[in-house]
């Protein structure tokens, strides 16, 4: 039986950063799968979190930058699938 009151969480930045970590990681495996699948989907996402976890500072800025260029080679594969093909989709 506790008669204080339990004591209030710290105002911590490392949420965020664990957060922009997370945004980091997720950015480099968004931006390897959309080079297989949906690259007209996960490309552009793969290029938002990377740039979001870079500004948040993140502790990985070396995923953030890999799901950067990543996201941005998806978005090319695409291009030229749809200038050979003709079509927004393509297929291997």
């Amino acid at each position: 039986m506790h008669l204080t009151a339990p004591a209030a969480p710290r105002a911590d930045t490392r949420p965020r950063v664990r957060d922009a970590d997370g945004m980091a990681v997720a950015s480099f495996v968004l931006g390897l799968l959309g080079l297989l699948v949906l690259n007209l989907f996960l490309g552009p996402v793969a290029v938002v979190l990377a740039a979001v976890a870079l500004w948040r500072g993140t502790g990985r800025p070396g995923r953030a930058w890999l799901g950067l260029a990543l996201g941005v080679a998806d978005l090319a594969v695409l291009v030229a699938a749809m200038e050979v093909s003709g079509t927004v989709s393509w297929s291997l």
